[in-house]
């Protein structure tokens, strides 16, 4: 299934365990300290907006900072392969040897049809078409050959690109399931999913094309210029005089174009980021009449591309008409000496035709080697991100002997906790709670009091500085990651809904579970009375957004997913904050049911909602500085009281 989210920021809500590492709203702690990133985020962030690096000679070209280290890195990749890629060696240097004889031995046909033809005016001899036949035929042997070991050898080395990128993509994707939660905090989700698709595909195309490309070219420009030789010297040196000359031309013209290439490329992005927020705020655009300020801002951005964009693509379409103008000045040099030689007998008329054959092949490759190695440092590039992103930081290693709780009580102990995203900032500082089984435990405070984080300490998505977390006695150490988050179901405030049927998304918490449990479920949660009023009931299809429900029947098929789960203790946070008054009922109740009979966390925004709570952690600063039940709480007139008649108070103003 295709993920999908109801809100702009996506934020899990699972049965077995969910994503905290996007805050619910209302809760804006402190931001983790950031991981290094790719030393090319500039670039990242433009390719994350819709475009990659440009390869050949037509845009800026990327490097690499160890660009040795990096490649011996990738030729490591190479290694399985060692036995392919040496055939594929052989077939690409055949196939260009075979192509590269063909117009010498076409020369010859053409000179025995000259020589045929004026021995016939002449009364001396016949055409022999015989012989012609016969070399015509051979080169047409040879072409064919050609072309079939160019097929094998794209066939596979075909095979190799894709088996290598389809290693570098597991291998990334099974290092995404390594690392730390810090690292997600930190690093946007467009990077990580720029160097799985992007980068991944740039090395993906450069071995499938570039590197027999790279080895056609060497072959092909030294082969041309042996046969050229072996034809007539003289001609090869006037050919050779038009190699800088084009090579000049090309390198003044990629410098005229390179700084526009770069302006197409930045404002590009402006243009698409733009595009993207008008269109994800278009409700928030509309109802301040930005329409027209977008536009205008649109029209700038757009405006500017356009110039760059005309200029880059004028400057990269006149450099094959330049170097075909320079390169038929140096063809009438070539023909002139040409016809001097064959008049003093000095060369053949074939001789010439394969000539001009040869000098018209011979800057292609050249221009193909310089276009290769620019492709080779952008590779490089997208290769260094991808190794630098798997050998990032991963979490701890697991403990080598898990504990396996025949049953669960639900006792959860916090002693002494500290913790801190930032060395020299703490959030948790000392935090100590008992919480016997089956309690249900409201945790609030003003933002950034440091709640959500102690949800994911408790869950392991963070591990403590010190201190501990014990549950049934037992350190969460102890536990595997896995076998600690089956252990909590959760509901968190943003809804996480994924592109699919109701029923896929209610089963994504327990997948083994049957249609029988699945409905009891939805029904706990009063899902099943709306879902019978859709097209298809449990096999109506959410949209990528999950626009086609409500919010809050949303949020009961959360609910309805943490039923299914049906997991020993419950992390809860307020889901009813944008829904309407009856909606807000009918998740109360189906909360309430949830909640009986396991020991449950509830982060609340709301304090009406905890009163019943059985014991209430007053957290501020990290701190916890009151705990109590309601009546206790508000008894002591304290911390708590203030915040809970200061909600009172402000829901009086708004009336």
């Amino acid at each position: 299934m295709t993920k999908a989210n109801s809100q702009n920021t996506p934020k899990q809500q699972a049965g077995h365990h969910g994503d905290l590492s996007n805050r619910p709203t209302g809760e804006s702690e402190r931001s983790p300290k950031t991981p290094p990133k790719p030393k090319s985020t500039k670039e990242t962030t433009q390719r994350r907006r819709g475009f990659g690096p440009r390869h050949g000679m037509s845009g800026p070209v990327e490097k690499a900072s160890d660009f040795k280290g990096t490649l011996r890195k990738l030729v490591t990749y190479l290694k399985p392969y060692q036995a392919k890629i040496i055939i594929v060696f052989l077939l690409a240097i055949g196939s260009t040897v075979f192509a590269i004889v063909g117009p010498k031995i076409m020369g010859n046909a053409t000179t025995e049809l000259f020589n045929g033809i004026i021995a016939k005016v002449t009364g001396t001899g016949e055409v022999p078409f015989d012989k012609i036949g016969n070399i015509l035929l051979t080169v047409l042997g040879l072409y064919i050959f050609s072309s079939i070991l160019s097929f094998m050898q794209g066939w596979v080395m075909t095979n190799v690109a894709v088996q290598v990128t389809y290693m570098l993509r597991k291998e990334i994707m099974e290092k995404i399931n390594r690392m730390p939660f810090r690292f997600f905090d930190g690093t946007s989700h467009g990077e990580t999913l720029s160097i799985l698709t992007n980068d991944v595909d740039t090395i993906n195309q450069t071995l499938n094309q570039s590197l027999t490309q790279l080895i056609t070219s060497l072959v092909s420009v030294v082969g041309v210029l042996v046969m050229m030789f072996s034809i007539s010297w003289q001609m090869t040196i006037v050919a050779l005089l038009i190699v800088p000359v084009s090579m000049g031309v090309v390198m003044l013209i990629i410098k005229q174009s390179q700084k526009f290439f770069k302006q197409q490329q930045d404002f590009l992005g402006h243009v698409n980021g733009q595009v993207e927020e008008t269109f994800g705020g278009h409700v928030i655009v509309k109802a301040f009449n930005g329409e027209n300020k977008s536009i205008v801002q649109f029209d700038e951005y757009n405006n500017t591309l356009y110039g760059s964009a005309w200029k880059s693509t004028f400057f990269s379409h006149i450099m094959m008409p330049t170097m075909r103008f320079i390169g038929n000045l140096g063809y009438v040099a070539v023909v002139i000496l040409g016809s001097w030689l064959a008049v003093r007998n000095l060369i053949t008329v074939g001789d010439i035709q394969a000539f001009i054959q040869y000098v018209r092949s011979f800057t292609r490759p050249i221009t193909q080697l310089a276009s290769t190695s620019n492709v080779l440092q952008s590779t490089v590039a997208a290769a260094e991100r991808v190794f630098e992103f798997l050998a990032s930081e991963e979490e701890p290693a697991e403990t080598e002997s898990p504990v396996q709780l025949d049953e669960v009580r639900g006792q959860v102990d916090f002693e002494d906790v500290h913790f801190s995203y930032e060395t020299d900032k703490p959030v948790i500082k000392g935090f100590s709670a008992q919480v016997k089984p089956g309690q249900k435990i409201a945790l609030v405070g003003p933002t950034g009091a440091g709640k959500t984080t102690m949800v994911k300490l408790l869950m392991r998505f963070y591990d403590v500085d010190s201190g501990a977390i014990h549950i049934d006695g037992h350190n969460v150490r102890d536990f595997t990651r896995a076998d600690l988050r089956h252990l909590f179901g959760m509901v968190l405030q943003d809804t996480w809904l994924f592109n699919g049927t109701i029923k896929e998304n209610i089963c994504y918490g327990n997948t083994d579970s049957c249609d029988e449990d699945m409905k009891a479920a939805a029904e706990a949660a009063h899902v099943d009375h709306f879902v019978r009023t859709l097209p298809g009931g449990y096999d109506f299809m959410l949209n990528e957004e999950v626009t086609n429900i409500s919010q809050g029947q949303k949020q009961l098929l959360t609910i309805a997913r943490a039923f299914l789960a049906d997991a020993p203790m419950l992390i809860l946070d307020e889901a009813t904050s944008s829904v309407d008054t009856h909606t807000e009922i009918l998740i109360q109740e189906a909360m309430s049911k949830l909640m009986q009979g396991r020991t449950s966390f509830v982060i609340a925004h709301r304090l009406s909602t905890i009163r019943s709570a059985d014991l209430i952690l007053v957290m501020r600063d990290g701190n916890i500085v009151e705990q109590g039940s309601h009546d206790d709480l508000m008894t002591q007139d304290g911390f708590y009281a203030e915040l809970y008649n200061s909600q009172f108070e402000k829901m009086g103003d708004d009336e």
